[in-house]
């Protein structure tokens, strides 16, 4: 079984863009998009909500184009791809500069012990939880609520890639006020010219619903049981895909809403396979045929849901009530990433 460089060099077979596809792929999802926009926006309230929600789904679809491009999976070196797709991730919150910065230190650096949680929640190990002063652990624990989850419109898109980057670095991250004022123009023109409904239904929920469900996503793809935490010296790249990236298995209606990102170690390994070569990646290469999985059942949900703290000594996440009984092992690391 290869490992390290060998086996990502190995998936550089499937790093290859199929530009048509990729172009057939994104108008059909834009149509699909449009069409329930339309709906949500002028439809009597008894199809216009279902519709609401099918946008919703349809928006993290049309995510994971905007993901991979940043990634330069798909549409590298399009003019009018990249505008699409620039335009997309304002509209969303998600600056380029903002989620490029974060999110590729987030993959270079995932399920590493390290000083700070950059583009990803953050974890503590069990010494540190027991250091923690009262306001810090709420802070701790807020950010893993799940009802945080719930409002990620707010608390991780808007404050997380929005106001707090632009505050912090206002020149480099300009992105993150340029999206707020895309996206609230988006949303109040639409007041003005079709009304409130339009506006709520057709363009504000659907965005809320779209990042409640990402924000979950990408929680459970790096918080399941089984995961593995290392430190800097013992942390090795495809050892992280591999053990610290969930495949999420979902019917697969769900899996062509999520545009597979479900095949969440596939894209840690690589990740500039595009994301309709994921599935294909996974069946032609053995490493990657027996992930750590989870689902979108609620006993699965719980299960990643409750633990929250890494613990060296028992070499898994355990429950805050778990941590606060055990023993921190000296001299631990730092922070998780």
């Amino acid at each position: 079984m290869r490992t390290g460089p060998e086996l990502v060099r190995a998936s550089n077979e499937y790093a290859k863009e199929d530009r048509a596809r990729t172009w057939r792929l994104l108008l059909v999802t834009f149509f699909y998009w449009g069409l329930s926009i339309a709906v949500a926006s002028m439809a009597p309230l008894w199809l216009a909500i279902p519709a609401t929600i099918l946008s919703g789904l349809l928006m993290v679809r049309v995510f994971i184009f905007y993901h991979d491009h940043l990634h330069t999976a798909v549409l590298v070196g399009s003019k009018v791809g990249g505008l699409i797709m620039r335009f997309f991730g304002y509209y969303i919150l998600a600056g380029p500069s903002v989620w490029r910065e974060s999110h590729d230190y987030h993959h270079k650096h995932t399920a590493k012990m390290v000083g700070a949680s950059i583009g990803s929640y953050p974890v503590v190990t069990v010494a540190m939880w027991h250091e923690m002063k009262p306001m810090q652990r709420f802070g701790y624990r807020f950010v893993r609520n799940p009802l945080t989850m719930c409002f990620g419109y707010v608390f991780m898109f808007v404050i997380g890639m929005c106001l707090s980057p632009f505050r912090r670095q206002p020149k480099q991250h300009l992105d993150g006020l340029l999206s707020l004022l895309f996206h609230w123009s988006v949303v109040g023109g639409a007041w003005a010219l079709w009304g409130w409904q339009a506006a709520i239904l057709g363009f504000l929920m659907p965005v809320v619903i779209s990042t409640a469900a990402g924000s979950y996503l990408f929680y459970a793809q790096h918080n399941f049981p089984g995961m593995q935490i290392k430190g800097r010296r013992e942390w090795e790249y495809t050892f992280a895909a591999l053990h610290s990236s969930s495949m999420f298995d979902m019917p697969a209606l769900m899996h062509w809403f999520t545009g597979n990102i479900g095949y969440h170690h596939v894209h840690h390994l690589n990740h500039r396979i595009a994301f309709y070569r994921l599935p294909e990646a996974m069946a032609g290469m053995p490493e990657l045929q027996n992930p750590h999985r989870t689902t979108w059942n609620p006993r699965d949900v719980w299960i990643c849901l409750k633990d929250n703290v890494w613990d060296p000594g028992q070499g898994r996440m355990v429950s805050y009530a778990e941590a606060d009984r055990a023993q921190p092992a000296p001299a631990e690391p730092a922070a998780a990433q």
